[in-house]
């Protein structure tokens, strides 16, 4: 299995603390089958800023240590980087990463209370530069939660989404657990990523994801986030059917 959003890189945001954090959660990610971890640190987010060069470099010693430790689990470069109107000229400097270097996908991250009015604007002008922009953890932004149409108008653009495993299976409530599972069923996300931070409050929970939507919507749903992920590091086209809007009556249990 692929983790395409993982904090594993030491010391440089809010994940693991010392390398060996990054140990202890490599650890915990094999146990769970996984053996291939995108390190997406947080860029430009206001606390946080890891450009190019310094995650690679980290991603070396990383592995080198992992490699030492006879841990089965292979560290990529990534990064999540915060929304803003500088993206494509960062891109163009190469201070921005998209994962794995060469995939083509970039991890986008919008605030966590609300929806920038230049999103749409920016979204397009990813994909006309070349690239496949991938929102991050969609389901617990609150003006999305509100207005889910805003996401589904995204998406049906050509922007692609990645929901928490932690979200899948309840672990940030119960609203955001539904939300979750009607992005799911509206075809409205593409990949479910750790986003782990830690070995204990913000853990992989990738397994119990992946057996809850095989539980909840089948095999065949369950298996296509599998392979997405391997598309994702490929820069191969991920698979996905339409996606449908998401009706507010519903999402707020009115009849």
């Amino acid at each position: 299995m692929i983790d395409i959003h993982c904090h594993i890189l030491p010391q440089v945001d809010d994940g693991a603390k010392t390398i060996e954090d990054s140990i202890a959660m490599a650890k915990e990610a094999s146990i769970q089958g996984i053996d291939t971890i995108i390190a997406t640190p947080h860029h430009l987010n206001g606390a946080y800023e890891n450009v190019t060069l310094d995650i690679m470099e980290n991603v070396r010693i990383l592995n080198e240590r992992l490699l030492e430790q006879e841990i089965a689990v292979t560290i990529l470069p990534g990064q999540e980087t915060r929304i803003n109107g500088e993206m494509i000229d960062d891109l163009e400097r190469g201070d921005v990463l998209p994962l794995n270097v060469t995939s083509g996908y970039l991890f986008v991250e919008l605030p966590s209370n609300h929806v920038p009015r230049y999103t749409k604007q920016l979204l397009f002008d990813l994909q006309m530069y070349g690239v496949k922009p991938v929102i991050v953890h969609p389901e617990r932004n609150k003006e999305i939660m509100e207005h889910p149409n805003i996401l589904y108008e995204f998406v049906k653009n050509g922007t692609l989404t990645q929901v928490t495993a932690a979200s899948v299976i309840g672990k940030f409530g119960k609203k955001i657990h539904k939300f979750t599972h009607q992005l799911v069923e509206a075809n409205l996300t593409h990949f479910v990523a750790s986003d782990a931070h830690n070995t204990t409050t913000r853990g992989f929970c990738m397994l119990e994801a992946s057996e809850e939507i095989k539980s909840v919507f089948g095999m065949v749903k369950a298996n296509e986030f599998i392979e997405n992920a391997q598309y994702l590091i490929d820069g191969a086209t991920v698979i996905g059917d339409v996606p449908q809007p998401i009706k507010k009556k519903k999402f707020l249990g009115i009849i």
